[in-house]
């Protein structure tokens, strides 16, 4: 599996409609893209919580080539002729869970450096049973964990229906999952 996000920053009077109408009509091809478990669409908006206004996409890949092979499809091309060529964060990921939940509203991240001097080994192990306690909780569709070697930063992004109380959190636009069952397991 593999982690991936790009954010696209956009001016503070840029009209958000657009991007929910971009969303809302795109919506449907994402059920369709192979390799994909899912996509969480986000929206932040600059008069909520005081954040910048910002689009974001958070894909949990079956593998790297599936992901290679979507950067490199129209659907893609699309995003970049739109709002340029995004920076793209990639995680390996140390965690992966889901919970009982079947759909998410809410996404919370967070993130972490790793010391150099801490064990690896005994940090994946960490954040496998921490995972394993998130996805049991109510209203969890997942949870993952992921490593970026490249600054050895840890960052756990959580899925929910109803946000935590004193975790920020954005809301999810969109979640598209055309292969969530198949990662579960079912």
């Amino acid at each position: 599996m593999l982690i991936a996000r790009y954010r696209h920053r956009l001016p503070a009077d840029y009209d958000m409609k657009r991007i929910r109408d971009r969303v809302a009509e795109r919506a449907p091809a994402w059920d369709a893209i192979p390799g994909l478990v899912f996509k969480a669409v986000t929206i932040e908006e600059q008069a909520r919580a005081g954040a910048a206004n910002a689009y974001s996409s958070l894909y949990l890949w079956q593998d790297a080539r599936a992901a290679a092979a979507f950067l490199a499809a129209p659907a893609f091309r699309a995003v970049v002729d739109s709002f340029g060529r995004p920076r793209v964060e990639t995680w390996l990921p140390a965690a992966v869970d889901f919970g009982p939940a079947t759909t998410a509203l809410f996404l919370s991240e967070e993130t972490r450096l790793v010391a150099p001097e801490e064990d690896l080994a005994s940090l994946s192990e960490a954040e496998r049973s921490r995972g394993r306690a998130i996805a049991g909780e109510t209203g969890i569709l997942g949870t993952l964990a992921g490593l970026d070697p490249e600054v050895w930063r840890l960052t756990r992004f959580t899925l929910r229906s109803e946000p935590l109380a004193g975790t920020p959190a954005v809301a999810i636009a969109h979640l598209a999952h055309p292969g969530l069952a198949a990662a579960r397991g079912h």
